[in-house]
């Protein structure tokens, strides 16, 4: 093992597994508790966080996995309600992290909306979670909630000042996202909160022309009944018609002329 001036060299202890840097005759060395934080952080272990002093835990928030996520990133995502409200209720958003982003520019609140995870959107809500951040794609807690089908954490989103007809990097809006994933009961939502039904993404289509790609059909109907335009073309030329399959454009043209004599 080099020992002179300026050089560096690393050991791993087979029984810690703690990283020792040796740089100058100086060691460091990763804090054993820190392992202890994320592992109480991804599994829920309230008592764990209950059992640190208040600087233990503002530094413990400060740390950092190797994808740009903080511990509350880790609770949030896997839905653990006591553990999110402890370290970001009653702490200023600015040090909690409750809107900081990871590497991929996810916050807490888009890794629980996307997963489902309702009680830990609540408490992030109520700590001051930035309803409207994106990340690096441009989507926001809005989009990850329609694109599952998370209805009930899709209104809390909304209740809180959510843009519903927020557009993604690629002209996406939480409406193209639930009818691309068949999710009829959240596009009814979604309209009821005043989606722009016709609304068009970078390649011209719009919600009613991507359910139909993705043979939707419920969420196809569903659109057409609330007045999707069907003779909107896409950039290459299509229609929904265009588009849909011989099966799907036979169900749509009876549709329309249901509609039409109603």
């Amino acid at each position: 093992m080099a020992t002179g001036p300026g050089s560096m060299s690393v050991e791993k202890s087979s029984s810690s597994q703690e990283v020792h840097m040796v740089d100058a005759g100086q060691i460091h060395f990763k804090q054993p508790q820190d392992e202890a934080i994320w592992e109480g952080a991804e599994k829920g272990n309230r008592s764990f966080f209950d059992e640190l002093t208040e600087p233990q835990i503002l530094k413990a928030l400060t740390l950092r996995n190797e994808d740009g996520r903080s511990i509350l990133h880790v609770a949030s995502s896997n839905g653990h309600f006591e553990v999110v409200k402890l370290l970001s209720h009653g702490v200023d958003p600015a040090v909690s992290g409750v809107n900081a982003c990871d590497d991929e520019g996810w916050t807490p609140l888009q890794s629980a909306s996307s997963g489902g995870k309702g009680a830990v959107v609540e408490a992030l809500l109520a700590a001051g979670a930035d309803v409207n951040l994106a990340n690096k794609g441009g989507r926001t807690p809005l989009h990850y909630a329609a694109s599952k089908g998370h209805a009930d954490i899709a209104s809390m989103l909304i209740s809180c000042g959510a843009k519903v007809n927020r557009k993604d990097k690629v002209g996406c809006t939480a409406l193209h996202r639930a009818a691309s994933s068949g999710h009829s009961s959240m596009c009814e939502l979604l309209l009821e909160e005043g989606a722009d039904i016709d609304a068009t993404d970078v390649n011209g289509q719009t919600p009613l022309m991507m359910a139909t790609i993705c043979d939707n059909r419920q969420v196809a109907l569903l659109l057409l009944r609330h007045g999707a335009d069907v003779d909107i073309e896409d950039k290459d030329g299509y229609t929904v018609l265009g588009r849909a399959n011989d099966d799907l454009r036979a169900t749509l043209i009876d549709a329309a002329k249901v509609l039409a004599e109603e």
